[in-house]
């Protein structure tokens, strides 16, 4: 199923990696951790690391709209756009709950770009985060420009796919909703 969402993203994304350069994505990628690795010390409550999370990360670092599509898959085609302009705005706010709560783990730990270059039709950043007492562990960044400015469209964790997680989750609770979207909208804004 997630594959099947990563796969229809990958479609709608048509050379679109052609005109971001390695530098473009691994610059976005750099001023995201820079971002990150400041709200994750600057020593604010939790409330205020999420609310940060969603305005001044994943608001502005990732495509937020068409990781929500991919999220929720087909139904997403059928969906009017003030549908899906809700579900995306739920979307985008669950995300943040989700994992803003996280950010506590990363205090004291730091984020390094370590690589970048084309892969498929968008770029991959190879990032190494170190925490405190645990091992370094690996993300990569999935970064395109479809939305006419380089964004990043998916991450992976020790190789596992946000997009493709999210997707399993997202749509296991639309299905406990009756495949109903207005009523999955509403489930999201109540879950973190």
């Amino acid at each position: 199923m997630g594959g099947a969402a990563l796969a229809a993203g990958a479609a709608l994304l048509p050379g679109s990696a052609r005109a971001l350069s390695t530098r473009e994505a691994e610059g976005l990628i750099d001023k995201l951790v820079a971002d990150f690795n400041r709200i994750i010390n600057s020593g604010m409550s939790q409330s205020r690391m999420i609310a940060a999370f969603e305005k001044d990360l994943f608001a502005k670092y990732a495509d937020v709209a068409l990781i929500a599509q991919l999220v929720l898959g087909p139904p997403a085609r059928s969906a009017s756009r003030a549908e899906m302009r809700d579900f995306t705005r739920a979307f985008q706010g669950y995300m943040a709950r989700k994992y803003g709560t996280r950010f506590r783990e990363f205090v004291g730990g730091r984020i390094e770009v370590q690589s970048a270059g084309p892969w498929k039709s968008y770029f991959q950043v190879k990032t190494v985060t170190r925490l405190a007492g645990s091992a370094p562990f690996e993300v990569t960044y999935r970064v395109s420009e479809r939305s006419g400015k380089p964004l990043f469209i998916d991450m992976l964790i020790e190789g596992i796919s946000l997009v493709k997680t999210e997707a399993i989750e997202v749509r296991a609770l639309h299905e406990r909703q009756g495949r109903n979207l207005k009523k999955l909208t509403a489930a999201l804004k109540g879950l973190s």
